[in-house]
């Protein structure tokens, strides 16, 4: 066991603990220069930890015996690079501390993050923990999983590591690989995939598991699952190798990347879980040479400097493709692959929102009725000839079977809309249309309604029985010619609005700003847009609801003052 070393100013500076910049300097390997982004604090925090150099050793020797499989590398030792074994091999399976259960030292990290651009060397790090883990860790009978959502993604993350088994010399005889699984019969152990929980939960007894690209999990249940599996082994480690994500809110990528982070600020406190996270500045320059080289930490090797040039020139020509550039290549997490709405113009125009003082107030209507089984919006927009603009208030309801699923993917925040009132639960597991009608009288009561404009290829006995109740029902089609013109004003209207003098006030409803948030638009080649439900981060349906009441305000014989009718922003 190594001592406690004072750090030196080098080391500290990188963010390497001494212990591991002593394991460096002692074995030759040099110290990087590429420290995280984000990094939690080390494990040699831990009460009782110490560092075991042999260890580190066992590992380094366990790569070695590897061998890559593709390009201009195939057939070479599979030798971490320095930066690997500084910030995630050493740390994570160098320090440990003595467990009287176990009745020896065992591993102190039991949950590895690691986040990192594409193309630095993800696959062959993950591969190598995954073999290690199976047949090098001393562990009996070891269940090692590769986890993934589907069968599409298993070949993925499975076959590399396949390759990188079956290719080592030194593995011959001892390991057997199959199609879907690697055994070690001396130990009794072996490595798969699963991509179900009822997969996870036959196995129940993980030692390791490799969970590649957190952000395609659409739920934390398979993570969760396999997280849970571990309880009665020594010294199990779960790693989480990914790339950033679209910034979706509450999903399980976001969950664990910002604890991570609450982690490495010193918010919260938690030994067992190490995370290291790569990403340039969100200020820095994406096209400077200084940005890749601090966001890639195996920069000039892989990726290559001219393998980033290219992929940098490509973000140049569009903004879809820099959106990718900075997710894939910088470690951003981008908003969605087109970004239209940001966040900080929603925000600023959020200003107050009186419902009492809007009776009476001519109101056009938009009903978003395409998802019966989830959330179901309608938002009136109440145009204001003296201040400009519109006041915005929208009705949002999901089944109450459903709101389990909700909390999953906003981090709990749909209980707290429904106890805001933001939210309303009907009875069973779709939504129940006799609350949006009884809803829809109200407000016919209570404002001036001009229009309702809905989706005619979602009508539905409800909008049958609106008509028949004297509601202004409006067939608004939801593609390219109807969509493109008010959506293009709702981005106006942000983009104008002002603290001072908001042009969309929305009362800061923040049901409504989860799905701003996840907004994406279509484009066609002529430059028009649509909401585009398939490439958001998930449910935009009240944004939708205000851009066919949008479009249905548009129609006003007498048009709505606002801040283009003085020059102040061009229209084209």
């Amino acid at each position: 066991m190594a001592r406690k070393r004072t750090p030196s100013p080098a080391a500290a500076e990188s963010g390497i603990s001494p212990e591991v910049a002593w394991y460096m300097e002692e074995r030759g390997i040099p110290l990087p220069d590429c420290p995280p982004r984000f990094q939690t604090p080390s494990p040699r925090e831990a009460p009782g930890a110490v560092f075991d150099p042999e260890r580190v050793d066992r590992v380094l020797r366990a790569f070695h015996l590897l061998r890559h499989t593709q390009g201009k590398w195939a057939g070479k030792p599979l030798d971490p690079d320095p930066w690997q074994v500084a910030y995630i091999l050493a740390p994570v399976f160098g320090y440990v501390r003595w467990d009287d259960e176990a009745e020896g030292y065992v591993r102190i990290v039991r949950k590895l993050y690691v986040e990192v651009p594409r193309r630095n060397g993800k696959t062959t790090l993950s591969g190598g923990i995954a073999v290690y883990l199976m047949a090098g860790d001393g562990e009996a009978g070891a269940q090692v999983y590769a986890v993934a959502t589907n069968e599409r993604q298993a070949r993925f993350t499975f076959d590399p590591i396949r390759q990188i088994a079956e290719r080592a010399p030194a593995l011959k005889g001892n390991v057997k690989a199959f199609t879907k699984k690697i055994t070690h019969p001396a130990s009794g152990s072996y490595f798969t995939v699963v991509s179900s929980i009822a997969e996870a939960m036959h196995g129940a007894n993980v030692h390791g598991a490799i969970i590649d690209e957190l952000h395609v999990h659409k739920t934390p249940d398979l993570v969760e699952t396999v997280e849970t599996g571990t309880g009665s082994r020594r010294q199990p480690l779960v790693v989480t190798i990914t790339t950033a994500d679209d910034s979706r809110q509450g999903s399980i990528y976001d969950r664990k990347r910002g604890y991570v982070e609450q982690l490495a600020r010193g918010a919260l406190t938690d030994p067992d879980t190490y995370g290291v996270v790569w990403g340039a500045d969100p200020d820095a320059d994406p096209f400077s040479e200084d940005t890749w080289r601090a966001a890639n930490p195996g920069y000039g090797v892989s990726p290559s400097a001219a393998y980033l040039r290219g992929a940098a020139a490509e973000a140049r020509q569009s903004p879809a493709d820099l959106a990718k550039f900075l997710r894939l290549h910088l470690g951003l997490r981008t908003k969605q692959e087109t970004k239209y709405l940001q966040l900080e113009d929603w925000d600023r125009n959020a200003s107050m929102v009186d419902e009492q003082r809007l009776a009476g107030r001519e109101a056009y209507g938009g009903l978003d009725l395409s998802a019966t089984s989830d959330l179901t919006s309608l938002c009136w927009l109440f145009p204001d000839d003296e201040r400009g603009g519109f006041d915005a208030v929208w009705r949002v309801w999901t089944p109450e079977e459903r709101l389990k699923d909700l909390d999953k993917r906003t981090a709990g925040e749909a209980s707290v809309w429904v106890r805001q009132g933001l939210l309303h639960l009907t009875p069973g597991n779709v939504v129940d249309y006799d609350f949006i009608k009884a809803q829809i009288e109200r407000d016919m009561d209570a404002f001036d309604v001009r229009s309702l404009g809905y989706d005619p290829w979602n009508a539905s006995q409800l909008t049958n029985d609106l008509m028949e109740l004297g509601a202004p029902m409006v067939k608004v089609r939801q593609g390219f010619a109807t969509m493109s013109p008010p959506t293009k004003e709702l981005q106006r209207l942000l983009l104008a609005g002002t603290a001072e003098r908001p042009l969309l006030r929305h009362g800061g409803n923040a049901c409504v700003r989860w799905q701003v948030d996840n907004f994406a638009v279509a484009m066609d080649p002529a430059g028009n847009v649509k909401p585009a439900k398939d490439k958001a981060g998930d449910k935009i349906d009240a944004v939708a609801a205000l851009i066919t009441a949008l479009s249905e305000a548009m129609t006003r014989e007498q048009p709505v003052r606002s801040a283009y009718e003085d020059g102040g922003l061009e229209v084209v």
